[in-house]
């Protein structure tokens, strides 16, 4: 067992599961991986069964019951993790938009750096997104400028989704009282650790938009995060934010 595991949410990822988890099993640095599958129709859960017995006790898979949200997925997979004493817990996308290489920088952010949460960011230096339209690279760049604006938060992608938190923040952090689901849940997580005082970091990732399988990106998602934002700032005028 590693001191570390990634987690990774899928949902019909057939086309990139497979080479996903062998790539992150390729880097020096040992990690554990968690899928946490929510109902694949297209066989993602089967690809993952196939691989599990070349990784004994290194590969787990959590099933659901049916499409339940990203940030459900997550949550999961936190109570996961922390019921195992992992003492370092990633989140990571399945399609390669990740660099499973990045895992590497985003752990010694954490163990040797002094984070204890550490982002691995698109807008650290400058805009490192590749394949993306630009309206897109727009919406999201300003989508995190917007909740800078709105939370006084300092944190340049206020978004991202490939993260590395030590254990102590999600111990900190009331997981049951987590509600947002897409690009909100991820500026939550974000903000609930800021406002415990947890040290953050940013570490500058290259964000590659996926060759294969499709997007679960949405305009609900996006209006989620727009008046998800208003309403964490409103919360925690009254107290500590999603602190147990």
């Amino acid at each position: 067992m590693s001191d570390a595991v990634v987690i990774i949410p899928t949902y019909n990822e057939k086309e990139n599961i497979q080479k996903i988890i062998m790539a992150v099993f390729k880097l020096m640095k040992q990690f554990d991986v968690l899928v946490i599958d929510d109902n694949s129709q297209d066989g993602t859960a089967d690809l993952v069964k196939q691989l599990m017995p070349q990784y004994p006790n290194h590969l787990f898979m959590e099933q659901r019951a049916g499409k339940l949200g990203l940030g459900t997925a997550y949550i999961h997979g936190f109570k996961w993790a922390l019921a195992r004493n992992y003492e370092y817990i990633f989140e990571m996308d399945a399609d390669f938009s990740h660099n499973p290489e990045d895992l590497q920088h985003l752990y010694n952010a954490c163990k040797n750096g002094g984070a204890d949460l550490a982002i691995g960011s698109r807008y650290i230096t400058g805009v490192n997104v590749v394949n993306w339209p630009m309206g897109r690279v727009m919406m999201s760049y300003f989508a995190s400028m917007y909740v800078r604006m709105i939370t006084r938060m300092t944190i340049r992608d206020a978004t991202a989704g490939f993260k590395c938190y030590r254990r102590v923040v999600l111990d900190k952090i009331d997981l049951n009282k987590i509600k947002f689901m897409g690009y909100a849940f991820q500026i939550e997580m974000k903000f609930a650790a800021w406002r415990s005082g947890f040290k953050i970091k940013e570490v500058p990732i290259i964000f590659t938009d996926r060759s294969e399988g499709k997007s679960k990106m949405s305009g609900g998602i996006f209006k989620e995060a727009f008046f998800g934002v208003i309403t964490m700032k409103v919360k925690s005028w009254f107290g500590s934010y999603l602190r147990k």
